[in-house]
C-alpha cells in the first residue's frame, strides 16, 4: 500500500469524509472501496495533479460533495531519476518536477483559495522526503523538487498564518511502499540488507506511520505548528 492510500484510510477511520485524488482509477477505486466497506465516507476524483484544471476541479468536487474543505494532504510523487546531471534527460526532469513540485504549488493555490472563501482556517500537509534535506546521487530532478516542497511550505506558511491557515510538511525516509520494493529489485538487495543503511531502527517505515504524522499536523493537536518540516525517517537524517 502506498502512503496516499494509507493516509486516506487513516483519516476516514478518524471520521473524516475523504476525497481520494488518483490518476490510477483502479488504485483509487480500491482505496475508496476499502474505506466504505468499513463504514467510512470517501469519493474518488481522477486527477492529474500537475494539471491546473484537474486540481481546480478536485477542490471544487470536494466542496460540492461535502460542503467545505478542512484539511488536505498533498502526497503525489513519482520515483527519482537515476543519472548524473550531465546525462540529464530533460523530458524526464520536467515530468519529475511537474509531479513532485508543480503539483504541490497547484494544490496549495486552490486549497488555500477555498479556505479563504470559508472561515479562513484550515491545515495542509505537503509530503516531502529526506531528499528535501539531503541530496541523492543521480537524482537531480527529484532532489530539487523535494527541496522545493519545503520552500513552498515555508513560504505559504508565512503568507497565510495570519489568516489562521497552517501549512506543514512531512518528510518520509525509507517507507515500505511499491516504489521502494521496485527500487530493491532494481539494485538486487533485500530489506534486511538495505534498511539498516536508511534507518536507525534497521527496518523500513510503514505507510501508516507517515499517515499518523500527517493526521497530527492536520489536527487541532498541532494548532501552534506551521511552516515545519517533520521528518518521519527512522532517524536517518541524524547521521
Amino acid at each position: 500500500m502506498g502512503m496516499g492510500a494509507a493516509t486516506a484510510e487513516l483519516f476516514a477511520e478518524q471520521g473524516a469524509s475523504v476525497v481520494v485524488a488518483d490518476l490510477d482509477e483502479k488504485a483509487g477505486t480500491g482505496t475508496v472501496e476499502r474505506i466504505t466497506s468499513e463504514g467510512g465516507e470517501a469519493t474518488l476524483v481522477r486527477t492529474d495533479v500537475s494539471s491546473s484544471a484537474d486540481v481546480r476541479a478536485l477542490v471544487a468536487t470536494a466542496v460540492e460533495r461535502y460542503g467545505r474543505l478542512d484539511c488536505a494532504v498533498n502526497n503525489a510523487a513519482i520515483a527519482p531519476d537515476t543519472t548524473p546531471i550531465a546525462e540529464l534527460d530533460e523530458d524526464e526532469f520536467d515530468r519529475i518536477v511537474a509531479v513532485n513540485l508543480r503539483s504541490v504549488a497547484l494544490c496549495l493555490k486552490y486549497e488555500i483559495a477555498q479556505f479563504l472563501k470559508q472561515d479562513g482556517t484550515g491545515s495542509i500537509v505537503n509530503i516531502g522526503s529526506v531528499n528535501s534535506f539531503r541530496p541523492q546521487p543521480g537524482a537531480a530532478a527529484y532532489t530539487a523538487a523535494k527541496h522545493g516542497v519545503i520552500g513552498l511550505t515555508k513560504t505559504a506558511s508565512l503568507d497565510y498564518a495570519p489568516r489562521g491557515i497552517r501549512i506543514n510538511a512531512v518528510c518520509p525516509g525509507a517507507i515500505d511502499t511499491p516504489m521502494i520494493r521496485a527500487a530493491l529489485e532494481t539494485i538486487g538487495q533485500t530489506e534486511e540488507e538495505f534498511a539498516p543503511v536508511l534507518s536507525l531502527f534497521g527496518r523500513f517505515g510503514q505507510p501508516r506511520e507517515v499517515a499518523q504524522a500527517s493526521l497530527w499536523l492536520c489536527s487541532d493537536l498541532s494548532s501552534y505548528v506551521t511552516g515545519h518540516a517533520l521528518a518521519a525517517d527512522g532517524g536517518y537524517l541524524t547521521r
